[in-house]
């Protein structure tokens, strides 16, 4: 007996709602005409990929650094309009942005 079965025999009246469609599923991302920066740097000894120039809302690029991160299966973080991937993938990272439809340039190497 699952879950549902056990809220149904405790509350038989109740119908249950549909469930509504979460607002990332629904949400489109802006894509602008600009290429995005993606460069290789070291940070305090550790390599990192910074994808930065972004001229959307914030939102936007945040939930891109999630989408880059779940991708990648990598940790990250979005800081200073940037988005920070712990290692160098970005070769990877293009090639995923330019299938969502963004230009990407690559600088520094």
């Amino acid at each position: 007996m699952d879950l549902q079965d056990q809220l149904k025999n405790l509350f038989p009246d109740h119908i249950p709602e549909l469930e509504e469609v979460s607002n990332e599923e629904q949400h489109e991302l802006w894509i602008q005409k600009e290429p995005l920066i993606c460069k290789f740097e070291k940070r305090k000894g550790k390599v990192n990929t910074i994808i930065e120039g972004y001229e959307g809302e914030t939102e936007d690029f945040k939930l891109l650094a999630k989408e880059i991160k779940q991708f990648l299966g990598v940790g990250g973080s979005f800081k200073d309009e940037q988005i920070i991937i712990q290692g160098d993938y970005r070769d990877k990272i293009m090639a995923f942005l330019k299938d969502k439809g963004f230009k990407v340039k690559r600088v520094g190497g």
